[in-house]
């Protein structure tokens, strides 16, 4: 059994007896990087070489192309609709203006005097003026952590937690906030998976317009794992770009169900190469609408390729030309996941 990050795609790594890939977070893999290890053949006995693994994704929040193969592409699904055990659902406000962002603080504040923590998430690490003067107010993580000191949080023990800092201080900010040593942990989008802290009630996102819907749902997954309701805040401007990505974490805790609304907005990209959101290459059909329709047609391809796998029956003549043309030599290969 081997347990690894993105290091277990590089070429140079090679496998005995590869037989099955499991992907967890699937979302935060590119298209060839999850086709990758699903490719992989083994190089071990003659029974096993040249057999790719079986490979298994998976994620609490797919992205539209993912979603889109699973409704009638070359995806078999298992939906898991249960919070695990234990879990508290998570009330969720979009919180626009001072009056509004005074009131969220005011709770956090509440949740600390309680003896519970909280995360403050902002977009960048440092230097909001390198995006630019055209940007609205952007929060930094190194900069909010000062801030908070002086201002919201005053009084209070705040940890800081981002990508450019060095392993060890990283793992010093994070058990300072694990064993409750700091109430607060002022981080990045860093801390978006693989974060377990029962005791966090409150997630504060900063500029959360900047943020995908996806990454929303999976940084308010930080909180709400222990035996305390948990709220999220998701701090906007008042004229936010991605006021529908917020109304619609606000409305709904169901990863899956974001993910089509998320496919909705943001279209499904191209199913036979890299491209996962965007509009699709088809003439007609329209996700999700016309999921159930795609699913017929799949069962068909399905039933087509069972007796001619590579279309050379006469019947099938005009069809296997009519694909080498839209999409080349790949027609009949295996869509990566």
């Amino acid at each position: 059994l081997i347990v690894g990050t993105h290091a277990l795609i590089e070429h140079d790594v090679r496998f005995d007896e590869l037989a099955v890939a499991v992907i967890d977070e699937q979302h935060r893999f590119g298209v060839r990087q999850r086709a990758a290890l699903g490719e992989r053949e083994s190089t071990g006995g003659a029974a096993d070489r040249g057999h790719a693994p079986h490979t298994l994704h998976m994620t609490a929040t797919p992205i539209p192309r993912t979603l889109a193969l699973a409704r009638y592409g070359d995806l078999d699904t298992t939906a898991l609709r249960e919070l695990p055990l234990g879990r508290q659902p998570i009330e969720t406000q979009l919180v626009t203006g001072e009056e509004a962002r005074a009131s969220a603080y005011e709770h956090l504040r509440e949740e600390l005097a309680a003896g519970r923590q909280a995360f403050v998430v902002c977009p960048l690490i440092d230097d909001p003026e390198a995006v630019g003067p055209a940007q609205p107010e952007l929060r930094a993580a190194a900069a909010e952590l000062l801030r908070l000191k002086k201002g919201e949080l005053q009084g209070y023990e705040l940890a800081l937690l981002h990508g450019g800092m060095r392993p060890r201080e990283k793992q010093e900010a994070m058990a300072a906030f694990a064993s409750g040593r700091s109430q607060v942990l002022v981080a990045t989008t860093v801390i978006e998976v693989g974060i377990d802290v029962p005791n966090a009630t409150v997630m504060l996102i900063e500029n959360a317009e900047r943020f995908g819907i996806s990454q929303l749902h999976q940084l308010r997954g930080r909180v709400g794992r222990g035996e305390h309701r948990a709220t999220c805040f998701l701090l906007a401007g008042p004229h936010s770009g991605g006021s529908g990505r917020l109304r619609a974490l606000v409305q709904h805790n169901d990863g899956f169900r974001l993910a089509e609304i998320d496919l909705t907005l943001r279209k499904e990209g191209e199913l036979i190469g890299t491209r996962q959101s965007g509009s699709g290459q088809f003439r007609v059909a329209r996700l999700p609408e016309d999921a159930s329709l795609l699913e017929r047609a799949r069962a068909r391809a399905e039933a087509i390729l069972a007796g001619d796998p590579q279309l050379r029956s006469p019947e099938h003549a005009l069809l296997a030309t009519v694909l080498q043309e839209a999409i080349g030599e790949q027609a009949l290969e295996p869509i990566p996941a």
